[in-house]
């Protein structure tokens, strides 16, 4: 089976695996050689594979991974690759989880600033209807 790790910027995986654990919003899943097609959302978390006899890891800031003809591929947008389970977990996804919540509360604030947009143009556009003109 084939394990293809990608971002926008760079393929940060490429080799043969003989089995991998991933997580997506129900929960952990397995993959293993013969797997059916499948598609799904992952959450930041951390995909462990095997390789030969060792066990390999890539944290992850979420992304899609989809199986299909003995190739495991994940898009993502930000991947970190290690050894050590315990500083990927402490540290990388961490980092990762401040940084998902900086985004939505970024998002937030721009669609705030959206809606006040809105609500004074119809404000507008409400108080000028019977002349037929924007002020």
């Amino acid at each position: 089976m084939r394990l293809r790790i990608a971002t926008p910027l760079s393929v940060v995986i490429d080799t043969d695996i003989t089995s991998l654990r991933a997580e997506d919003a129900s929960g952990s899943f397995g993959i293993l050689p013969g797997h059916a097609p499948f598609l799904t959302a992952l959450v930041i978390s951390i995909v462990s594979w095997r390789q030969g006899d060792q066990d390999r890891f890539c944290a992850l800031r979420g992304g899609v991974l989809s199986v299909s003809d003995g190739t495991v591929a994940i898009a993502t947008r930000e991947a970190v690759t290690g050894d050590d389970l315990a500083t990927l977990d402490r540290e990388v996804l961490a980092r990762f989880q401040s940084d998902a919540d900086a985004e939505r509360v970024d998002h937030t604030e721009t669609v705030q600033l959206q809606l006040n947009a809105i609500r004074h143009m119809v404000s507008r556009l409400h108080s000028g209807a019977d002349a037929g003109a924007f002020r």
